[in-house]
């Protein structure tokens, strides 16, 4: 039965490209990026998982007042195995935005294929594990398959940011839904030769400063107090983080703490006046050895500094705030197996790694519930002409189905 599982999935290429088309034309972007959510989304695929007599669904749906329908989904799928125990595949609904549109050779939610690659916003991020994860569920139903584990998919919402309206919201309302003995794949982080399998993750804080001076007339800046000049400074200055903050890791990639200025908001709409307000993002990546009260203490310092030397007042706020969870051990069964498949069927050397990025696996580790990452990724999420493999998606789902079919317990 599962050589005709694996002979289905290498076969699927057609399905494949017919299901990425779909989900790129479906953007999904929460509030906080300026969209409506993923109704639309989750409700293709829930029609698209119906189609299945063996499967049983079941939304979820995260109360949020910020998108017009009122709620984030989230879908789950089942399909029972021989054992109630089930080998959870998790992908994210969303998407983040496209950034600048003129670095993109084409529209982002129109696929366009070239040979094996597939361009568009989310093929990759999180598309990908969905497709191979949804591709397996149909060769399961074509053929009737009778699988050692159950099979559960779980595509989340509200990853991008911050996971409230997402899997913290199963989690905490739907505590039912995952058993201690589960095995939990996230298909979220890969490398190309597929050999890493995340069991880490650092600590996440998003800031949002606020640089105030005072407004004035361009043509006499001494009357003013420049915040572009002060958050210029700032973010110069916030630099210095690399140097207090410099253990390294090797289980990371990169093995430090990054801090990465990124969104800076617009302040005058014109050109001809010095601004009083100016406001950014800084992304802040943490080794877990770093409380995240001492990062944030010695941002306090730094920007006492500048106000000091720039006449500005600074505040800053927490967009999002995780302190990073406990690693999950690098020898837990979910971990072993995948270990053991990817050595079967592709003769690899897995290695465990931690990662700069969040998933949704931190919000298993909280709670003790052992969950790796893996999938085989060409690191070009969040990137224009962000794009995946069709090969590579195909040959996720074959392992899956391998874990699926070989239960050790």
């Amino acid at each position: 039965m599962l050589s005709t599982v694996l002979e289905l999935l290498k076969n699927s290429r057609e399905e494949l490209l017919r299901l990425q088309t779909d989900l790129v034309a479906i953007p999904a972007l929460g509030p906080t990026n300026a969209g409506q959510g993923e109704k639309a989304k989750v409700e293709y695929l829930a029609e698209y998982a119906s189609r299945f007599a063996g499967v049983r669904t079941e939304m979820i749906k995260a109360p949020d007042d910020r998108v017009e329908c009122g709620y984030r989904p989230s879908l789950i799928v089942r399909r029972p195995g021989k054992s109630p125990r089930t080998l959870w595949l998790i992908a994210h609904t969303d998407v983040v935005p496209t950034g600048d549109l003129s670095l993109w050779e084409s529209d982002p939610f129109v696929l366009r294929q070239e040979g094996d690659l597939i361009y568009g916003r989310g093929v990759e991020d999180n598309h990908q594990g969905m497709v191979s994860a949804l591709l397996l569920l149909r060769a399961l139903e074509t053929v009737a398959a009778r699988t050692d584990l159950s099979l559960g998919i779980l595509l989340a919402a509200d990853e991008e940011t911050g996971n409230t309206y997402g899997i913290e919201y199963i989690m905490t309302h739907h505590p039912q839904v995952f058993a201690p003995n589960d095995l939990i794949v996230i298909p979220d982080f890969g490398t190309p030769a597929g050999d890493a399998i995340e069991v880490a993750e650092k600590s996440v804080l998003w800031l949002r400063f606020t640089v105030q001076g005072r407004q004035c007339h361009a043509s006499t800046p001494e009357a003013g107090v420049n915040s572009l000049v002060g958050a210029s400074a700032l973010i110069l200055a916030l630099d210095r983080l690399h140097t207090v903050f410099d253990a390294c890791d090797p289980l990371f990639d990169p093995p430090m703490s990054t801090f990465a200025p990124t969104k800076m908001e617009a302040n005058v709409p014109n050109v001809n006046t010095i601004p009083g307000q100016d406001v950014f993002h800084l992304d802040c990546r943490v080794l877990p050895s770093y409380p995240l009260e001492e990062i944030e203490q010695e941002i306090r310092l730094i920007c006492d500094k500048v106000e000091a030397e720039r006449g500005v007042r600074i505040a800053f706020a927490p967009v999002v705030r995780e302190q990073a969870a406990p690693a999950t051990p690098a020898d837990c069964e979910a971990a072993e197996r995948l270990t053991a498949v990817l050595e079967k069927t592709r003769g690899l050397a897995a290695r465990a790694i931690g990662i700069g990025g969040g998933t949704v696996a931190a919000a298993f580790r909280k709670r003790g519930l052992p969950a790796v990452c893996w999938s085989t990724l060409m690191h070009t999420a969040h990137q224009p002409n962000e794009h995946a493999s069709v090969t590579a998606t195909l040959a996720d789902a074959r392992v899956f189905a391998h874990l699926l079919f070989e239960d050790q317990a």
